[in-house]
This record gives C-alpha cells, sequence and structure tokens, in this order.
C-alpha cells in the first residue's frame, strides 16, 4: 500500500514543476525546440500528478515541503543555468543555433530524468515532509497499522474559540436538590446504572418490584446486590417496605434457610422500627416499647434481636436517671459522688435510637449549652436600654432579655411576630448584624413586612448612645427583605450573610421563627452555627404542630427553662384570632362573624364533603369575598380516604384546570406542593415539562425536578394536609373534616388547621362532637426525646 494519502481536491490545471527554469527556456526555444520539451513534458504529468497528491495539502498553505522542493528544482535549475551560461560564454561564436537547441533539449532531458529518480525513491517520514504534510502521513499510518481509528485522526480539529463577552446574569433552574435546601442530610447523587441493573435482577430473583431498584442502590450504596442476597433483609432500608414485604422476598432467596427468629431479620426490623419511631417523632424508644413492637412483628427473642442492633452498631442505647418525686434534680457530678458513696442507684429508663438521631442531639445540646454560656459581659447596656425604652409591651420585654442572655425563647401567636420584628429593627439601628429566619417562603415575605414596618418607627439608636469607642464603625444596613431569611436557605449558604473563616455564621443576632417546626437535625445544625457571643432567639406558638421531623426542640426547651421565657400579651385579632386562641386553650367557643369571616358547611358523608369543597373554592368564596381560588387552600387530616388530599385535589383539578396529565399527571397551570427533602413542603406551580423534567415555579423561582424524582416529590397543591401548610397564610382556607378522620383529630392539627387563614375560614364539618372532643381532650401525641435531660446536664442552674 501506498503512503501517500488519497486526495480528493481537484488539482486543476495539470502543470508540470519547471519553475524558473522552465520560463526562462521557454523564451529562449524555438517552436521546434518546444515541442520537444512539450512532449517531454507531457511524459512526465504523471509524475506531476503523484507530486501533487503527495503535496497537494502543502500547496494549501505553501508548507515547508514545497518550498523544499522547491528549492531542490531552483539548485538543479541554477546548476544546469550555470552550465548553459558557461557554454553560451565559452563557445558562443562556434555553435550554431540549431546546436545550441539540441544543447537546452539535452539539459531539460537531463533534468526530467533527474526528478523521475528523486519521485521513484521512498519518502522517509520527516526527512522530506514537514507541516501539515507530516501531520497527514503520520496519521495515515496510524490507521494502517491500528493504532488509530480513522473517524479520530482524519476529524478537523474544532476551530479556536474567541472570548465572548460576560452574559448578563439571569436566574437559572434550582436542581430538585437544591431547591429549598434541603434541611437533613443532602440528597444522595443518582447511583450508576450498571448497580441499578445488577439490583434489579436480585429484586427480579426475589419476586420484588424492580421499580425499587434505583432507590435499594442509593440507600445501599455500592454492592447493594450482594448486600441483598447475603441479607435479604436489608430491603426493609427501602422507604416504603415493609416487614410482610423484606419476609416474602427472604423467603424468595434463602428459600428453606429463612426463618422467623434469622438473626439477621431481628437486626433489620429493629431499625426499622426505630426509623418509624422517627418519622412519628420520637428520637429514640424505650427498651420495652420496642421489645413489644419487635414480639408484634414476629420476632421471636426480641431482646437479643436490640442487643445484635447495639452489637452491630446499628443502633445505641442509653440509661437516662428518672427524677424522683419529692427529690431535687442534682447535677452529673453530684449523681457521681453519689455512686462512688455507694447511695442506692436512682431509677433508670432505658432508650434505644439511631446513631443519627443521639448525635444530633447531644450536639445540640452543646451546642445550646455554648450559647448560653459564651454572652460576654454586655459593655454597653444602656444602647439596649433605650431600644427597650422605645418599644412598649411584649416588645420591650423581649429587648430587655435579650440584652443580657444568649439565649432567650418568645412564644405567641400571629400577631406577636410584631414583636421579634421589633426586637430586630432594634438591633439593626444599634449596628448589630442581625438576621431571621423564617420556616418557609411565604413566612420571610410576611415577616419582611413586620420588619419593614418596624424599622421606619425605630429611631438610629447607634446614633443616639455614644458607642466605645474601641467599636469598629458599624457595617451598611441591608434593606429589611435582605435581613430575612428561610431556614434552609441560611443552612445551605443560598441566603444570609455568609459564614466567617471557623465556619460560623457572620452575624451578632439571630432570630429564628417558626421555631416549633425545628426537629433534632435541623436545629443541631443551626445552633452550632451560632459564633461565641452571639445571640439567639428561638420565637413561635407552641400550640401549632410539631416538627414533621424528629424531637420536640421548642417544647423540650420551654419544658427545661434553661432561658429566658418571653410570653406574649398580643392576641390574635378578629373572629378568627379569638377562635384560634380559644382552641390554644381548650376551647372551642362560638364567634361573631359579621362579615363573613366563619362559615360552617355541615356535610353527611365524604363524597358531599368533596362537592362542597370544590364549590366553596371555586364559586363561593370568590363570589362572596373576592378571593380568587388560587389564594384560597383546601386542609385535610391525610393524603389517603375519600376526602384525602388525593380525592380532593382529583376534584379541584378537574373543575380549575383540566387536561390530560401528560407529564406523570400533570399539566401547565396545576398548583402542586414540591417536596425537597422529607419534612418540607414548598408550594409552586407547574410551568412546563421537558425532556429534563418538571418545571415549576416555587417562591419565584424556578425550579426542575427530573424524571425519575416527579412521583415522590411533587403532588397537586391545592389540597394539603396541616403539616404541610404550617408555616405559611392564604387570605382563605376550606378545612375539610370527613366523618372518617375523627381518629386523627386532636387539638394542635385543628388550631394549625383553622390558623392558615387570614380573612376567611370554611369548615366543612362532618366529624359532629368529635371536633369539640378533640380540641377540649387529646392533646398532641407525646414523643420520646432525649434532650430535656442532656440540656440539664449541660445547663444545671435553670434561668
Amino acid at each position: 500500500m501506498s503512503t501517500e494519502p488519497e486526495t480528493t481536491e481537484n488539482p486543476g490545471p495539470e502543470v508540470p514543476d519547471t519553475g524558473a527554469e522552465g520560463a526562462a527556456e521557454a523564451t529562449a526555444a524555438t517552436e521546434g525546440a518546444g515541442a520537444a520539451a512539450g512532449a517531454e513534458t507531457e511524459g512526465a504529468a504523471s509524475d506531476a500528478e503523484a507530486e501533487g497528491a503527495a503535496s497537494g495539502a502543502e500547496a494549501e498553505g505553501a508548507a515547508p515541503g514545497a518550498g523544499a522542493d522547491a528549492e531542490g528544482g531552483a539548485d538543479g535549475s541554477a546548476t544546469a543555468g550555470a552550465q548553459a551560461g558557461e557554454g553560451g560564454e565559452g563557445a558562443a561564436a562556434d555553435l550554431s543555433e540549431a546546436e545550441a537547441e539540441l544543447l537546452a533539449q539535452r539539459i531539460e532531458r537531463e533534468r526530467i530524468e533527474r526528478r523521475k529518480a528523486e519521485k521513484s525513491a521512498p519518502i522517509e517520514s520527516g526527512t522530506k515532509l514537514s507541516g501539515k504534510a507530516a501531520d497527514l502521513l503520520a496519521a495515515v499510518r496510524a490507521v494502517e497499522s491500528g493504532q488509530k481509528p480513522p473517524e479520530t485522526v482524519f476529524s478537523e480539529p474544532p476551530a479556536p474559540r474567541r472570548p465572548a463577552p460576560e452574559p448578563v446574569r439571569r436566574p437559572q433552574p434550582v436542581p430538585a436538590e437544591a431547591a429549598g435546601g434541603p434541611v437533613g442530610a443532602p440528597v444522595p447523587p443518582a447511583p450508576p446504572a450498571e448497580a441499578v441493573a445488577a439490583v434489579r435482577e436480585v429484586l427480579a430473583a426475589g419476586g420484588a418490584p424492580e421499580t425499587l431498584a434505583a432507590q435499594a442502590a442509593a440507600v445501599l450504596g455500592e454492592g447493594a446486590q450482594e448486600v441483598l442476597r447475603q441479607d435479604p433483609w436489608q430491603l426493609l432500608r427501602v422507604p416504603g417496605v415493609r416487614p410482610e414485604h423484606a419476609d416474602s422476598f427472604a423467603r424468595a432467596l434463602l428459600g428453606a434457610e429463612c426463618a422467623p427468629d434469622d438473626e439477621r431479620r431481628g437486626r433489620a426490623v429493629t431499625v426499622w422500627l426505630l426509623e418509624q419511631a422517627a418519622l412519628a417523632g420520637h428520637t429514640a424508644l424505650e427498651l420495652p416499647a420496642l421489645a413489644a413492637a419487635l414480639a408484634q412483628r414476629g420476632v421471636p427473642e426480641a431482646e437479643e434481636a436490640v442487643q445484635s442492633a447495639i452489637a452491630e452498631g446499628e443502633a445505641l442505647v442509653f440509661q437516662d436517671a428518672l427524677e424522683e418525686p419529692g427529690r431535687p434534680a442534682a447535677a452529673p457530678a453530684q449523681d457521681a459522688e453519689d455512686e462512688e458513696d455507694g447511695e442506692a442507684e436512682r431509677p433508670v429508663r432505658v432508650l434505644v435510637g439511631l446513631e443519627r438521631y443521639a448525635l444530633a442531639e447531644e450536639s445540640l445540646a452543646d451546642a445550646l449549652a455554648r450559647v448560653v454560656n459564651s454572652l460576654p459581659k454586655e459593655e454597653a447596656s444602656a444602647r439596649w436600654e433605650s431600644a427597650a425604652a422605645a418599644a412598649s409591651g411584649s416588645a420591650a420585654e423581649l429587648i430587655r432579655a435579650v440584652a443580657g442572655h444568649g439565649l432567650v425563647l418568645h412564644t405567641g401567636g400571629e400577631a406577636a411576630r410584631a414583636e421579634p420584628a421589633a426586637l430586630l429593627a432594634a438591633a439593626r439601628a444599634l449596628g448589630l448584624r442581625a438576621v431571621a429566619a423564617c420556616h418557609t417562603a411565604d413566612g420571610r415575605r410576611r415577616f419582611a413586612g413586620l420588619l419593614g414596618a418596624a424599622e421606619s418607627a425605630v429611631p438610629a439608636l447607634a446614633a443616639e448612645v455614644e458607642a466605645p469607642a474601641a467599636s469598629a464603625p458599624a457595617p451598611a444596613r441591608d434593606t429589611a427583605s435582605d435581613a430575612v431569611v428561610t431556614v434552609p436557605g441560611l443552612l445551605s449558604g443560598a441566603e444570609g450573610p455568609g459564614r466567617d473563616a471557623e465556619g460560623a455564621l457572620a452575624l451578632d443576632l439571630l432570630v429564628v421563627l417558626d421555631a416549633p417546626q425545628l426537629d433534632v437535625e435541623s436545629a443541631a445544625l443551626l445552633v452550632e452555627s451560632v459564633p461565641d457571643g452571639a445571640r439567639l432567639v428561638l420565637s413561635g406558638d407552641p400550640a401549632v404542630l410539631w416538627s414533621a421531623g424528629p424531637g420536640r426542640v421548642f417544647a423540650d426547651l420551654l419544658a427545661a427553662r434553661v432561658c429566658p421565657q418571653v410570653a406574649s400579651r398580643t392576641p390574635d385579632p378578629g373572629p378568627l384570632g379569638e377562635l384560634v386562641s380559644g382552641i390554644g386553650i381548650g376551647e372551642l367557643n362560638q364567634v361573631e362573624a359579621p362579615g363573613k369571616e366563619l362559615v360552617i358547611v355541615p356535610v353527611r358523608d365524604a363524597g358531599e364533603a368533596v362537592h362542597r369543597t370544590v364549590q366553596l373554592v371555586a364559586d363561593s368564596v370568590p363570589r362572596a369575598l373576592g378571593i380568587p381560588p388560587e389564594q384560597t387552600v383546601v386542609i385535610t387530616p391525610g393524603h389517603g380516604g375519600a376526602a384525602g388530599t388525593r380525592a380532593l385535589n382529583a376534584a379541584l383539578k378537574e373543575r380549575l384546570n383540566p387536561g390530560p396529565g401528560r407529564f406523570g399527571g400533570f399539566d401547565p397551570g396545576d398548583r402542586i406542593a414540591y417536596s425537597p427533602a422529607p419534612g418540607r413542603t414548598v408550594p409552586g406551580r407547574v410551568v412546563k415539562a421537558d425532556a429534563q423534567g418538571l418545571h415549576l415555579s416555587c417562591a419565584g423561582g424556578p425550579v426542575v425536578v427530573p424524571r425519575e424524582r416527579v412521583e415522590q416529590s411533587v403532588r397537586h397543591g391545592w389540597a394539603l394536609t396541616a403539616h404541610q401548610a404550617v408555616g405559611a397564610r392564604w387570605p382563605a382556607a376550606v378545612a375539610v373534616l370527613p366523618g372518617d378522620a375523627a381518629q386523627a383529630l386532636n387539638r394542635p392539627w385543628v388550631y394549625t388547621a383553622f390558623g392558615r387563614a387570614d380573612r376567611h375560614l370554611s369548615v366543612v364539618h362532618g366529624v359532629e362532637q368529635a371536633l369539640p372532643r378533640a380540641v377540649a381532650e387529646v392533646p398532641a401525641k407525646p414523643r420520646t426525646t432525649r434532650l430535656p435531660l442532656l440540656l440539664r446536664t449541660q445547663v444545671p442552674t435553670a434561668v
């Protein structure tokens, strides 16, 4: 095979490479001699084509190889010209014109023969070619030897890119993992396709749904298929899988080896029960309660199963001393001294919990103790006193408490939020770096309005009282909207003042609104981020539902009494405020509603409840009060049932935004409830759907939910549960209480649901006397936590 590449380019007219010499000879030769020379040149035409094929690429860019050939031709021409010149000079008179022509022809034939010999000789790579021609030749040889495929060596290199001007920054769609900033652990990346395929094979062999493959691969991590083969009950780690499902899967894989007393089964069911307890709000379970639950799940040796889980590090055990009636609580040092002196041991309770929640609770207690103890003596107390004097009532009391303490609790309803706003405005006027964090974007918007009103009424206190000489000048104040953030945004860094070199938030005062919604993990992250010497205020309504995640941080802090507590004396106004305030103390009062603030709609069954709800949202409320459907929220106790969120959302979509639901049941314009992380709900609307996923508009920003996550993280949002609605308010709310929801009602649920209405509340009432009974007699379900004890050991002196 020839080493010279083929070319598809047209070389043009066949012109022999005679150079300057050919031109001189053509001028001096006669027509006859020119005809003879032309015959020779035509005979060498094939050689000229071969040369053009080898050096055609050189001719494009005047490559050095062509120059070398030209130089060689020039040398030859110069030699022949010299010889001809010498002959002409020495015997010009002796040669006739015919002899001169013959001499010129002979010289031309010698030159052509010499060029033929050069062309027939092999070309050594790198000696005769250079530049692009040499690269092309090397590429051909690489293809012939099989080192590179043709498409990689003959592809044109990309053209050099010119630097583009900096584009105008525009809001970009937020990935689903980051939208709203998940409070808990970050969302893990999607597992590799090969891992999912391997897990799918194991699931198929065990008769489990193959749709669980992606979740199982993500939860169990690398080598998930081998984990499932060796311990089929590890399938319980996948959300939604129950013990009976895992037992069926294990029987299919293990056959006769599968037994109820299998140690692997006992450990897996133990961990599953602790995870279910966390979903119910517990950070740990008492050992007798856990053993009883294991026995109900068919684990024959419950205590051995718990011990096995503890030995494998899948659970932790704690022994917490109980307080005896009439005996004062002792500090940890006193407990140790009593034990050394041989006194009778105090009764203890044995708790078992998952490591992540146990560590979060202990970290939270340590961080709270640090905040309480790290505040230095206030050198400019007169400045705080001036700020308190400018306020009144509970707001002044709150400012004075914050002036002298690192941690302060504030309680009150919706109207009481004006008091933390007054505190924040005063602190900012003093030149402090003060930030407020709310649970939801709607709460942020409402509190920013309160802060703006408070700042307009607060004088520049820093100018009224002389600051210490050593103090640095106060930084420029942000606007009210910049000083109010959401808790997820603050923790993720998407909002707020940023962090210092040590990772602490760059602030002097942090006010957390909606504090009852803090679970132990988010609370630990938040309090650990507060720098030494800064102040922390936790404010909220203790009557609302507790956090969706494990723990009851705000309630535990109120019970522990380790810091000052300021209870607001500002009542919620109007008929709805009167109604909700009564529910908070266990009374369902009849209130006067002259402006149709409250309407009771009795129904007989769930079907009628759905019909009347749609009628209220779509017709009655807009016609009577001028509140459009998009400003009305429907709240019901659960997702399932004949009048749950699924049934209500289906009916409301059919009436308000009918469509085929081409993308997972959603259409543009649908109201949705997006859950970027467990326990968090962000209301929004569907914008469009494409190959990237479902495009949403949530809290004024774009969000893209990947196709594979739509089913588990997006629901229709005309109707919500009370937990999904907490932290936000709407102009109108419709509380749906079907007959089958009577057992799910309690005082915090009713308080939270009824309190979501700002101007109007409709109650679709089908539970009869169950509603007043729930308000009067059914408090919140208790949660087992360790925070009160940990706080008592960390901060023994109660305030």
